[in-house]
């Protein structure tokens, strides 16, 4: 077999020209305190279909692919999907699911490749929130906080 290797900008480029937007998956870092957990972002959301970039952690790049391509194809299908306000009927089985953003200037790190791709100029990102198997969502008491380390919460949630 030949020996394939593509430049990660190059790959990012790729996804974008081929569905509209890239998905960058970033490994969880156990090394950490406290552990940094797995997490899934889009790059070029906005250009493709007008919303923000999307986060979402504790997920397998998979399932958080799977989860990214719902809410993509739901915008492109005419959905508004508000920001900072709880919704149900997007995802399965009437789960509520909240679009919280987040603020950059503390948690841009977190995002290298879009920064990059996007070089330096300012953009918008929210974290999708999901809730636990009980159907708490992290900022609620009621959360499962075995998952706390999972899914933190680094969007702006509440007034």
């Amino acid at each position: 077999m030949p020996d394939f290797h593509i430049d990660h900008a190059e790959k990012i480029e790729w996804m974008i020209e081929t569905k509209g937007f890239a998905v960058e998956p970033v490994a969880a870092d156990p090394s950490t305190d406290p552990p940094s957990p797995a997490y899934t972002y889009t790059i070029g959301v906005p250009a493709a279909v007008g919303y923000p970039e999307i986060a979402v952690f504790g997920l397998t790049p998979v399932a958080s692919t799977g989860l990214l391509e719902l809410v993509v194809d739901a915008c492109r299908g005419g959905t508004e999907i508000p920001v900072g306000i709880e919704l149900v009927g997007l995802l399965d089985n009437d789960l509520r699911c909240l679009f919280a953003p987040i603020d950059l200037e503390q948690w841009g790190g977190h995002f290298a490749t879009a920064t990059a791709w996007y070089r330096g100029e300012p953009f918008d990102l929210v974290q999708m929130l999901y809730p636990d198997r009980n159907g708490f969502m992290p900022y609620e008491a009621g959360f499962d906080q075995r998952m706390r380390y999972a899914q933190p919460v680094i969007g702006a949630v509440g007034g």
